[in-house]
C-alpha cells in the first residue's frame, strides 16, 4: 500500500514537472515567433521555475493522491499565464502584439470558470485546486495591472496589489482569515477585473474609455473589499472568546 502511495505521489509531482516544461516551451515558441529580449525570457522563465517550485511543495504538504482533471486545466491556465507575464516584461523594451497579448489572456480568462465546473463534475474540488485557482487570478490581475498603468497612471497597481494587501494584513489582524458567506456580487467583481483590465490592456478603446472601464474596476473592487472587510470585523471574535480560560471563568463568576 505504501509502495502505490508513493508510486501515484510522484506521478503527482510529473505532472508540475510537465507543466513547467509546457511553460519554457511556450516561453520559447514566443522568443521565437516575436524576437522576445532578455527581460520577457528571464522573467518567463523565473515563473515557470518559481510555480512549478512552489506547487510541488504544495502538493507535497497536501499528499494528493491524483493531480485531478481540473488542476490541470488551472495548470494550462497558469501556463499562458506565465507567457502573459513575459510578454509584459518585454513591453518594457518594445511593444507586444497586441494580437497575441489579447488571445493568451483571453484564453487564460475563459479557462478559469472551466476548471471549477470539470471539479465539481468529476467530485474533484480539493482545498489546494481552490487555492492554486485563486492564486493563478490573482497573479493575472496583477499582471494586467502593471501593463495598464504604464498607459494610465500607478494608481491603476492598487487593483492588482489589493489582495495581496489583504493578506499581508490579515497577518496583523488574523480575524480577516475568517471564512466569508457566499457571495455572487464578490464573484462578480472578481471575474470583472481581468475583463475589463484586458479591455484596457487591448488599445481597442479610447483613451477616455478606457480609463472609465479601468476606475470603475478599481471602484468595484475597492467596494467588494470594503464589504468583505466589513463583515469580517463586525463578526470578528469577541473578547470573550479570544480570553484565556482563566479569565473568562473569572467574568462568568462575577
Amino acid at each position: 500500500m505504501a509502495l502505490n502511495n508513493t508510486y501515484e505521489a510522484r506521478l503527482v509531482q510529473q505532472e508540475t514537472a510537465v507543466g513547467a516544461g509546457v511553460q519554457i516551451l511556450l516561453l520559447a515558441l514566443l522568443g521565437s515567433a516575436i524576437g522576445m529580449g532578455p527581460a520577457g525570457l528571464l522573467t518567463g522563465l523565473v515563473f515557470a521555475i518559481a510555480s512549478w517550485a512552489l506547487l510541488s511543495l504544495a502538493l507535497h504538504r497536501s499528499r494528493l493522491r491524483s493531480f485531478g482533471p481540473a488542476n490541470r486545466v488551472t495548470l494550462g491556465r497558469a501556463t499562458l499565464v506565465g507567457g502573459v507575464t513575459a510578454l509584459v516584461a518585454d513591453s518594457f523594451e518594445s511593444s507586444p502584439p497586441v494580437t497575441l497579448f489579447v488571445g493568451l489572456t483571453a484564453v487564460a480568462l475563459i479557462l478559469d470558470g472551466v476548471d471549477g465546473k470539470v471539479a465539481r463534475r468529476t467530485g474533484t474540488s480539493t482545498a489546494l485546486g481552490a487555492r492554486f485557482d485563486m492564486e493563478v487570478d490573482a497573479f493575472l490581475i496583477l499582471v494586467l495591472s502593471v501593463y495598464v498603468s504604464m498607459s494610465l497612471g500607478p494608481w491603476v497597481l492598487l487593483i492588482g496589489a489589493m489582495r495581496y494587501g489583504f493578506v499581508a494584513a490579515a497577518r496583523l489582524w488574523p480575524w480577516l482569515n475568517a471564512p466569508l458567506p457566499p457571495s455572487t456580487a464578490r464573484k462578480t467583481v472578481a471575474a470583472m477585473q481581468g475583463v475589463f483590465l484586458l479591455m484596457a490592456a487591448s488599445g481597442f478603446f479610447p483613451y477616455a474609455a478606457t480609463l472609465a472601464v479601468t476606475a470603475t474596476a478599481l471602484a468595484a473592487l475597492v467596494w467588494s473589499f470594503g464589504r468583505d472587510i466589513l463583515w469580517l470585523y463586525r463578526n470578528r471574535p469577541s473578547r470573550v472568546r479570544q480570553a484565556p480560560v482563566a479569565e473568562v471563568r473569572e467574568l462568568v463568576a462575577s
